[in-house]
């Protein structure tokens, strides 16, 4: 296995994983999202917004060093 994955691979890791979480929980807001995050046959996500949110979080992760969950 290689140490580093690409920015499209990173993504399809993300459906999946999403996809597992809603196999557990059944969530239809998980659904909902999930529907917007699938990849079209050009390659890019149903919901472009969800790319460019994506793409932000990927800069982000890349300039944090501490990253913790902050409840409202």
């Amino acid at each position: 296995m290689k140490d580093t994955i690409t920015v499209n691979e990173a993504y399809k890791a993300m459906i999946l994983y999403l996809e597992h979480l809603y196999e557990l929980t059944s969530s239809d807001e998980l659904a909902g999202f999930l529907g917007s995050m699938a990849i079209l046959e050009d390659g890019k996500p149903a919901d472009s917004a969800v790319w460019q949110d994506w793409l932000e979080a990927i800069e982000k992760a890349k300039t944090k060093q501490d990253i913790s969950l902050k409840l409202q």
